[in-house]
């Protein structure tokens, strides 16, 4: 018998040891190209492929992050970003609160259709939507525009947003809106005083989620912006990429400025963020 407990504790011990060292090489394997961009932002430009590599050099310097926040074009970048992903946000919690409202609390016509259709927007890659979005936003004369970028970005962002509010909803008993309409209020009443103050959670992480697409968002941002004015910071950083020479310094700088805004969400809403997406993970 003493002989199996030991085996046993041998084995729980070896099982938790491969899953502390299976975290922390996963934890280098994420941490150390951050690491290693954080160390090239403080370098000057000819330092970053010295050889052997160091992660602090005797150049260590803020003239990148001076660069980049003396630059007024630079400065418009995180500016227009701001703007973008922020209504990008409010809209999307918007329309997806309404439209899981409806998909959680009422039965029509071509319900089951219209949630096919928002689940198969998610398979189709961006990529392919390029051209046809182009031209519509030519078409409708938002080219290079906020409202262009704004639209564009919410595609992508209000089926995940509705598929996650529509759950967390299911997750709340119908008893509550019934509750209201007793008392002589609407369905209107029921959505705003009651579910949404509920709902915080799961607004909340919804919310993260989309700030973080749209912040970053690469593709449609290069190819429906032409001038400075109107360009994100996932462009800013291409665009220190000149034809002879790449900012390299520069560049890290302002990805490190530009996961600023995404990190300090995350944190600052972590445990609700966590929490939305397990309860609306409970009952779709």
């Amino acid at each position: 018998m003493i002989a199996v407990a030991v085996a046993v504790k041998t084995k729980r011990t070896l099982a938790k040891s491969g899953v502390l060292a299976g975290l922390i090489i996963g934890g280098l394997f994420a941490g150390l190209p951050v690491l290693w961009m954080l160390s090239t932002s403080f370098k000057g430009n000819g330092d970053v492929f010295q050889n052997p590599p160091k992660l602090i050099t005797s150049t260590f310097s803020f003239d990148a992050y001076s660069e980049i926040l003396g630059n007024g074009t630079q400065l418009r970048y995180f500016l227009n970003s701001y703007i973008v992903a922020i209504a990008v946000t409010l809209l999307t919690l918007l329309v997806a609160l309404l439209a899981g409202f409806a998909f959680s609390r009422f039965n029509f016509p071509f319900q089951k259709t219209i949630n096919a259709v928002i689940v198969s927007v998610q398979a189709v890659p961006p990529i392919t939507l390029v051209i046809p979005y182009f031209g519509l936003v030519v078409g409708l004369g938002l080219y290079n525009t906020y409202a262009g970028l704004i639209l564009t970005h919410m595609v992508f962002t209000l089926p995940y947003a509705i598929i996650m509010i529509t759950a967390y909803l299911n997750t709340l008993p119908k008893e509550l809106d019934e509750s209201v309409k007793v008392d002589g209020g609407t369905g209107w009443t029921a959505l705003w005083r009651i579910l949404v103050p509920i709902s915080v959670p799961g607004l909340i992480a919804v919310g993260v989620y989309t700030f973080m697409i749209s912040w970053n968002e690469y593709l449609f941002a290069l190819t429906l912006t032409r001038t400075d004015d109107m360009r994100t910071v996932p462009i800013g950083i291409q665009m220190l990429m000149g034809q002879h020479s790449y900012e390299w310094n520069q560049m890290m700088a302002m990805s490190i400025l530009g996961s600023i805004p995404v990190l300090v969400l995350f944190l600052l809403f972590q445990r609700r963020f966590i929490g939305g997406l397990t309860a609306g993970a409970v009952k779709a």
